[in-house]
């Protein structure tokens, strides 16, 4: 199933029912309101359009938008930098665009070479554009995916997949303290790549299918969110080594700006010991 992706108009609208005008301290002198957020005229006032226009935007009717009103548009809606990232991208879509289906994908001898410097002892893997593991070594194996074959990356057909994992995987789900803090990241951060790359057969392809198998991502999707995946915690409960807590860290790759290698490194001096136990069990 290819999951519809959204339009301009539908993300306008998410993120307009979010602003409440106590938020921007517009005062509605106790007037019944009908909306959740900010009126459709409210926020073109603001933004210093009219609201016909506005309303056109929503509708997906109004053509191309200028890098100014989108700017000032998220500056009333107060998005951040990903989140306004992502509204440029919605309005860059062309109407004409059709999906189509993308090479597999190669990791840069570069960044396989990183990957290999850090030995055993810092956890790593490299992710490719839509979450698959597209390299990692023992110790990124063994904390993330040990019941799956650690080949598996190198074989297009058979890689795993890190939203899949997260959704669809009751082990993977079992495994992790703070899900719901990192499946919604997941989810945001799926939803700024189908963003960045509407054309995608395959990304389509795996919205779709998460949306078919899970309930909590369908509803998280629904939600209209967009996250960055840059840094953060990840608690887990290791079948191996028990209850670890690391911080992940993405390092973006100039010679491939798909791709993401993403290292793992201790909260506490028990999450370092086991961290070391775990790389001690695999020589």
């Amino acid at each position: 199933m290819n999951m519809q992706l959204e339009s301009l108009g539908a993300y306008l609208k998410t993120r307009r029912d979010r602003v409440t005008p106590d938020d921007i301290g517009l005062r509605t002198y106790g007037a019944t309101r009908r909306v959740p957020g900010l009126r459709r005229e409210e926020l073109a006032q603001l933004a210093g359009v009219s609201a016909g226009y506005y309303t056109r935007l929503e509708q997906d009717q109004a053509g191309l938008a200028s890098d100014q009103v989108l700017d000032a548009l998220a500056g009333v809606l107060r998005l951040d930098p990903a989140e306004s990232a992502h509204l440029h991208n919605l309005a860059r879509r062309t109407t004409t665009s059709r999906l189509v289906r993308p090479e597999p994908e190669t990791p840069h001898p570069r960044v396989l070479a990183l990957l290999s410097s850090l030995g055993e002892s810092m956890p790593a893997l490299v992710l490719g554009r839509r979450g698959d593991v597209l390299a990692w070594n023992r110790t990124g194996h063994a904390l993330h995916a040990g019941h799956v074959g650690f080949d598996a990356p190198g074989d297009p057909d058979r890689r795993p997949s890190v939203p899949r994992m997260f959704f669809l995987d009751p082990l993977t789900r079992d495994s992790l303290r703070n899900w719901d803090e990192l499946a919604r990241i997941h989810v945001g951060y799926l939803r700024l790549t189908a963003g960045r790359y509407p054309d995608d057969a395959a990304l389509a392809e795996l919205i779709g299918e998460l949306a078919m198998g899970s309930r909590d991502f369908s509803r998280l999707w629904a939600e209209g969110d967009v996250a960055d995946c840059t840094t953060g915690p990840m608690l887990l409960r290791h079948p191996t080594v028990g209850r670890t807590d690391i911080d992940y860290q993405v390092w973006l790759q100039p010679d491939s700006p798909d791709h993401r290698l993403e290292v793992y490194t201790p909260r506490d001096p028990a999450s370092a010991d086991a961290l070391r136990l775990l790389a001690g069990s695999l020589s």
